[in-house]
């Protein structure tokens, strides 16, 4: 029986290094079968997951040495946080190592929804040569908004700084006084809702942010904002956003998380035909060099809390 069992993908050094030291069980697909991880973590002491595995009263019950939770990640909507507690199972996201790479998703995917690039190579080679259609904007002049300020979201606004975008966030959670908004207009929900021209979403799902961004919300964004989410699916009312989006109200969307992971049928029905719109399967965080140090700190996280056990 494994001490260490990896439910969902990680950097293969990174599993090396924890198997020198650990028995360890690397199985990417256990996520997808909770039955036979319960089974699987009899002995195990630590479990490292990303966003697929349900972390569960269930699974708790079924892991009674468990002591750490390493997550691949900073999300923690999929584990449940009190039952952790109760059983005196210690929780580690990997704070800060994907930042980078969310920030440049964010970036890249702005500039390509002002210039409303995305269907221009079907247009192309289909025999067109359609120039006045994809006349888009530019980046520098526009309000970035962001709702919710923490670590990614500010790592965003040093880059959109450097593109000579004025910035704007809400994030009732950080002190007026606090140094971080230097440089950064603070502004209640509403009025940042009707000031940005690009608004990204960088905020946990909780009961407070479930549905927060509903169709009432989305009516107060400025006529022609282009809306990107890459923090959870649940936040955002995706059926309002559709309508948004077909009668023109917003210019554009990149959507790299949903209210159901992966997509089913119906739900993929809904976004097509949608101008400008780009889909992306929950990856604004993954690159090959964010997964390295996701990995890498998460391993660290591990290593270090089931040592010290040990050592008390």
């Amino acid at each position: 029986m494994a001490e260490i069992v990896v439910s969902e993908f990680m950097e293969e050094g990174a599993v090396a290094d924890l198997a020198a030291a650990f028995s360890l069980l690397y199985d990417p697909g256990l996520a997808d079968r909770p039955e036979e991880l319960r089974r699987r973590l009899g002995e195990a002491r630590a479990l490292i997951v990303r966003n697929r595995t349900r972390v569960d009263r269930a699974l708790l019950a079924a892991a009674p040495r468990l002591r750490v939770i390493g997550r691949l990640g900073v999300g923690l909507d999929n584990i449940d946080l009190e039952a952790c507690r109760e059983h005196g199972v210690v929780v580690r996201p990997a704070a800060g190592a994907n930042a980078g790479a969310v920030a440049e998703y964010v970036i890249g995917t702005a500039l390509l929804l002002l210039r409303d690039l995305a269907g221009a190579t079907a247009r192309l080679l289909a025999g067109e040569w359609p120039r006045e259609a994809f006349v888009g904007r530019e980046l520098a002049g526009k309000t970035l908004g962001l709702l919710g300020y923490g670590r990614i979201a500010r790592a965003v606004a040093r880059r959109a700084a450097a593109l000579e975008m004025p910035i704007a966030a809400h994030d009732p959670h950080i002190a007026p006084e606090d140094p971080a908004w230097r440089g950064v207009q603070r502004l209640p929900l509403e009025e940042l809702l009707a000031t940005a021209d690009i608004l990204s979403l960088h905020l946990p799902l909780t009961p407070e942010t479930r549905g927060l961004l509903d169709a009432r919300r989305l009516a107060r964004m400025k006529q022609g904002a282009v809306l990107i989410d890459t923090a959870r699916g649940g936040i955002l009312d995706e059926a309002a956003l559709v309508r948004a989006l077909r009668a023109g109200r917003l210019a554009g969307a990149a959507l790299d998380v949903f209210e159901e992971e992966p997509l089913s049928a119906e739900t993929a029905a809904r976004f097509r035909g949608l101008p400008n719109l780009i889909l992306t399967p929950h990856i604004a965080g993954v690159t090959v060099e964010s997964n390295r140090r996701v990995s890498q700190v998460t391993a660290d996280n591990v290593r270090r809390l089931l040592t010290s056990a040990d050592g008390a």
